[in-house]
C-alpha cells in the first residue's frame, strides 16, 4: 500500500520563491497546501492559486507554529512533509520521498539536512550544514511547538534521518536578512521575556563574543570564507540585539 504525502508551506510576499518551492513538489507530494498572509501585498496568492493541484488559503497571521498548524489542519493525509517557500526539494531528496512512499516507515517522524544558500553561496560549515531539521512526519504523532520564533515541531514518537539534503536560499543579500531582522530579534526577546528569564549585563557582553567563537572557530566557519565571517559577525550581532530589546523591555515596564 503506497503512502500518500502532503506537504504544507505558509508564505507572505514571496512570489519570488514559491513557483520553485511548488514546483521542487511536483511528482513526489500529492496534496500541496498554501497558506498565504492576508497582509502579503505581492503575487504570491495568485501564483500558488496557479497550479491547479494546489490548495491555497488566505488567513491572518496567526503566528508561525499556528499558522503551520491551519495549514496541517487542511491536509487530507498522514503523512506530511513540512517546507518553507524559500526552499526546494533536491533532486536526490524527491527520489528518496518516492521511495519512502512504497516502502514501511520505520519512524513516526524524519529530519533533513539543509544546506543554506547565503549571500550567494552554499554554505558548508558555521554550524549551519547539515542543521538537521524535523520535516516528515506522521501527523498523528506530532505538532508545533509555541516558539514565536524558529519554531519545531513536538513529536510523539521516534526520528530517523533522511540521507539527502533539502535546499535552503535563505538570504539572496544582505537587505534581505535585515529585512527578517527586526522582527526576528523583538520576537526572540519578548519569548525570552515571557519564560522569566532576568536581564542580565553578561548577556550582552559575552552572549554574542561566544556565539562569533563559535561559528567562526568551533565550528570551522573560516572555512567558508569572507562569507563565514560575514555570517559569524551578523549572528553576533542577532544575538547582542536581541538581549538589547530585551532590555528595552524591562526597562519599559520598569523591572530589573
Amino acid at each position: 500500500m503506497q503512502i500518500n504525502l502532503s506537504s504544507i508551506i505558509i508564505a507572505k510576499n514571496e512570489a519570488g520563491n514559491i513557483r520553485n518551492c511548488i514546483e521542487s513538489l511536483s511528482g513526489v507530494i500529492d496534496e500541496i497546501v498554501v497558506v498565504v498572509d492576508s497582509s502579503s501585498s505581492d503575487d504570491t496568492y495568485r501564483i500558488a492559486a496557479g497550479y491547479p493541484k494546489v490548495k491555497v488559503y488566505s488567513s491572518e497571521w496567526l503566528g508561525y507554529s499556528g499558522t503551520k498548524e491551519f495549514a496541517l489542519s487542511k491536509t487530507t493525509n498522514d503523512w506530511v512533509f513540512w517546507i518553507d517557500a524559500d526552499e526546494t526539494l533536491t533532486d536526490d531528496l524527491k527520489n528518496e520521498l518516492a521511495g519512502f512512499k512504497k516502502s514501511t516507515p520505520a519512524y513516526d517522524s524524519y529530519r533533513v539536512a539543509r544546506r543554506a544558500y547565503f549571500l550567494g553561496k552554499w554554505i558548508k560549515h558555521s554550524g549551519w550544514y547539515p542543521g538537521r531539521v524535523t520535516r516528515l512526519f506522521n501527523k498523528k504523532k506530532a505538532g508545533f511547538s509555541d516558539s514565536q520564533v524558529h519554531e519545531s515541531l513536538v513529536i510523539k514518537g521516534t526520528t530517523g534521518n533522511l540521507k539527502n539534503d533539502l535546499n535552503h536560499f535563505t538570504d539572496p543579500d544582505i537587505s534581505h536578512y535585515y529585512s527578517k531582522f527586526n522582527n526576528y530579534t523583538s520576537l526572540a526577546a519578548g519569548e525570552i521575556f515571557a519564560k522569566g528569564k532576568k536581564n542580565r549585563l553578561s548577556d550582552l557582553l559575552i552572549r554574542p563574543v561566544f556565539i562569533f567563537i563559535k561559528m567562526y572557530f568551533l565550528r570551522f566557519g573560516f572555512l567558508d570564507g569572507r562569507h563565514g565571517f560575514i555570517l559569524a559577525v551578523f549572528s553576533a550581532n542577532y544575538v547582542f540585539t536581541k538581549y538589547c530589546k530585551l532590555w528595552e523591555i524591562f526597562e519599559r515596564k520598569g523591572n530589573k
